[in-house]
C-alpha cells in the first residue's frame, strides 16, 4: 500500500509538531490543523488515513469536527483532551471517535494508538471471508467492502464499531466478557474498558437494530458479557 497519511490537528503549534516528528519517523505522510475547519478542508483534498483530533480548539472544536466528518467518513479518530474525567471520554467515544489518549501524554503511547487503528482500518477487511458472507440471518459481513449489511443494506460503521461486529458476527452465539472485546479489537490490556466498550455496543445498536432498546442480533448476557445471535 502507498505511504498511509496522518492528519494531525492541534490549536498548539508545539503539539504539532513534537507529534509529526515521530510519526514522520515512522515512515508516515503527515499533514496538519490549527482547528477543524482546516481539518475538514484538508480531508476534501488529500486521502487520508487516520486523524488525530484535539477537543479544545477554537474556530471549530474536536466533537463538532468528528461530528461533521463521521456524516461522510469513517477513518480511524483519536481524540487528545486535557480532561481524564471516564465522562469525557465515553463523550468523546459517543460520538465516533475510535479512541481516545489524555495529555500530557508520552509520543511513543500516541505513536502506538496510531499504529493500531491504522492496522485495523487497513486489514481489517481482508480476513478471508471473499464475498459478502451471511453469518447470522439477516445480517452480512463483506470483508471485500469493509462493511456488515442488515437485510441487504449497508451500515456505517466506524473502524471500531466493525472490529467489534467482526469478532462478534464471526463467533455468533458465543459470549465475550468486556475484558475479552477490548483486548481483541484495542490489542492492550483492558483497564477501565466497561464504559468504553459498552459506548461503542449502543452505536452499532443503534446502527443494527430495528429496536435498540430491544435488540434482534447484539444481546447482553448479564454478568458475563456480550454476543450475537445466531
Amino acid at each position: 500500500m502507498d505511504q498511509l497519511t496522518v492528519l494531525v490537528t492541534d490549536d498548539d503549534q508545539d503539539i504539532r509538531d513534537g507529534i509529526e516528528i515521530y510519526l514522520k519517523n515512522e515512515g508516515y505522510r503527515v499533514l496538519k490543523a490549527a482547528d477543524g475547519n482546516e481539518a475538514i478542508e484538508l480531508l476534501k483534498q488529500n486521502e487520508v488515513h487516520c486523524i488525530i483530533l484535539d477537543v479544545m480548539m477554537p474556530n471549530m472544536d474536536g466533537i463538532t469536527a468528528t461530528f461533521k466528518i463521521r456524516a461522510e467518513r469513517n477513518i480511524p479518530i483519536i481524540m487528545l483532551s486535557a480532561k481524564a474525567e471516564q465522562t469525557d471520554k465515553i463523550h468523546g467515544l459517543s460520538v465516533g471517535a475510535d479512541d481516545y489518549i489524555t495529555k500530557p501524554f508520552h509520543p511513543l503511547e500516541l505513536l502506538a494508538r496510531v499504529k493500531s487503528q491504522l492496522r485495523r482500518y487497513v486489514n481489517f477487511g481482508t480476513l478471508g471471508l471473499g464475498e459478502s458472507t451471511p453469518l447470522v440471518e439477516g445480517l452480512e459481513l463483506d470483508a471485500a467492502a469493509r462493511e456488515v449489511r442488515v437485510d441487504g443494506e449497508p451500515v456505517k460503521l466506524t473502524p471500531t464499531e466493525y472490529k467489534i461486529t467482526e469478532l462478534l458476527l464471526k463467533n455468533a452465539g458465543r459470549v465475550f466478557s468486556i475484558g475479552e472485546i477490548y483486548e481483541m479489537v484495542w490489542n492492550e490490556p483492558a483497564y477501565n474498558a466497561e464504559n468504553i466498550v459498552a459506548v461503542h455496543i449502543r452505536k452499532i445498536r443503534e446502527k443494527i437494530e430495528a429496536d435498540p432498546k430491544n435488540p434482534r442480533y447484539l444481546k447482553v448476557v448479564w454478568g458475563l458479557g456480550y454476543k450475537i445471535e445466531k
